[in-house]
C-alpha cells in the first residue's frame, strides 16, 4: 500500500521526474535526429536572446524542484499550477508539426507528469501540510 506522502515532497519529486524526461528527450534528439542543431539554430535565428528564453523555460522546471519544498503553501500551490500548465502546453506545442516516436513517448510522459502536478496543487488544501 502507498503511504501518504507530504505534498511538498511529492511535487518536488514529480518536477525532478519531469526534468529527467526533458533531459533524456533532448539527448535522444541530439543523438538520433540528424540536423537537429541546424533546426535549433534556424528556430532561434542564432539569437542568444532566443536561446536564453529556452534556458529560462527549463530553469522554471529546475527551480520548481527547490521551490516545491521551501515556499509557503499559497505561493507554492500557485507556482505549481502555473508552471505545470505552462510546461504541459509548451511540450504539447513542441510536438508539432512532426515528431519522432520516441519524442512523442517522452512528451506524453512529460505532459501527464506536469498535469498530475497541476491536479495535486489544485486539490491541495492548506491544512494537509
Amino acid at each position: 500500500m502507498i503511504e501518504k506522502i507530504d505534498k511538498k515532497v511529492l511535487l518536488s519529486t514529480l518536477w525532478l521526474f519531469a526534468l529527467l524526461n526533458y533531459a533524456y528527450a533532448d539527448l535522444f534528439n541530439l543523438f538520433f535526429t540528424p540536423g537537429i542543431q541546424e533546426e535549433a539554430i534556424a528556430l532561434t535565428g542564432g539569437s542568444q536572446a532566443a536561446v536564453l528564453v529556452f534556458a529560462a523555460l527549463m530553469e522554471t522546471a529546475i527551480v520548481m524542484v527547490l521551490f516545491s519544498r521551501i515556499l509557503r503553501y499559497k505561493l507554492d500551490r500557485i507556482l505549481n499550477i502555473v508552471f505545470g500548465l505552462f510546461h504541459s502546453g509548451f511540450v504539447a506545442w513542441s510536438m508539432f508539426p512532426e515528431s519522432t516516436m520516441y519524442y512523442v513517448f517522452f512528451a506524453v510522459i512529460e505532459i501527464v507528469t506536469t498535469l498530475i502536478i497541476v491536479k495535486i496543487a489544485w486539490q491541495w488544501k492548506e491544512q494537509e501540510d
